[in-house]
């Protein structure tokens, strides 16, 4: 499911794919000026395919959450069945 709001409404503390809270402990962090644990996308990799599924407006200013880039880590293990 993509994010179909417009970029003017687009925040950083919400997935630029799905449009949920993101839950980034950076941004956590920025927002209320506590610190935070490391957030759980500096353990990942993001595939490149995923990263360009981001609206340009929110690239750089906004993170991808779990879910989605579970869900994107899930597809990309599926066997090819062509």
């Amino acid at each position: 499911m993509a994010y179909t709001g417009t970029m003017n409404a687009f925040r950083a503390a919400q997935c630029p794919l799905c449009g949920e809270l993101n839950r980034c402990a950076m941004e956590i962090e920025r927002q209320t000026s506590v610190a935070q644990p490391n957030c759980w996308c500096m353990q990942v990799d993001f595939s490149a395919e995923l990263l360009a599924s981001v609206p340009s407006a929110a690239k750089n200013n906004a993170c991808i959450c779990e879910t989605c880039a579970r869900a994107s880590a899930a597809d990309t293990m599926q066997p090819d069945s062509h």
